[in-house]
């Protein structure tokens, strides 16, 4: 952990009396994953997990609470957008580099996910997500009780485009997009249908559990 960061939490520490705990990205993803195995329930089986965070991408799977892979990539939204999206409207050639850029970055963490049985369930978790799902005009299933929220990649490569070409302030006016995710949401396209690409997945459900749920759960159960 960078030393200005030691250093900061050791001040709240000292000003506050709280002792702030910083999770690594592999924390992340495993939160993340317990959070939408219990929102799932154990007849989802095996799952595969996809998480859009402002500074990472997480990328999950396994079969029990504890997911049997569990990786962070320097992905996030934020990340990305600040690294590559660089006007407003990006540039076409901005999109090409941060495309190839996560392509690259994926072909090297897809290999952890060699031998992996074939997911009964493929996961998003994130608000980008779910607001690139609302965008796309999601499909609903019916899923237990209720209905599940779908976005494939074909959905994905049709609006991610139209996106890249509309100013971040017009953004929020599209179904789904909101003002504090305007700047994100085209890297966060660009990335999601990268990493579907990648681990060669056409359609994923959009959980409404995440980290914090996960953060919760882990809680409550430590207190149990």
């Amino acid at each position: 952990m960078p030393r200005t960061v030691l250093s900061l939490l050791a001040t709240i520490e000292r000003e506050t009396g709280v002792a702030l705990q910083v999770l690594s990205g592999e924390d992340e993803a495993r939160l993340t994953f317990l959070a939408v195995r219990r929102w799932y329930g154990w007849s989802a089986r095996d799952i595969l997990l996809f998480d859009i965070g402002g500074g990472s991408l997480e990328i999950a799977a396994g079969a029990n609470e504890t997911p049997t892979v569990a990786l962070s990539v320097p992905l996030g939204a934020g990340r990305t957008t600040v690294g590559f999206l660089h006007h407003d409207p990006p540039l076409p050639e901005e999109v090409a580099a941060l495309r190839a850029h996560a392509a690259d970055v994926l072909a090297e963490a897809v290999a952890s996910f060699a031998g992996q049985p074939a997911p009964h369930h493929v996961v998003g978790s994130s608000k980008t997500i779910r607001s690139l799902a609302k965008l796309a005009g999601y499909t609903s299933d019916g899923f237990g009780s209720g209905e599940r929220m779908l976005l494939s990649r074909a959905q994905l490569a049709d609006w991610v485009p139209r996106l890249a070409r509309i100013p971040a302030d017009a953004r929020p006016a599209l179904p789904g997009i909101t003002a504090n995710r305007t700047f994100q949401i085209v890297a966060g396209g660009i990335v999601l249908q990268a990493a579907m690409a990648a681990l060669k997945v056409d359609e994923l459900e959009v959980s409404p559990w995440a980290l914090r749920e996960g953060i919760i759960l882990r809680y409550l159960d430590r207190l149990g």
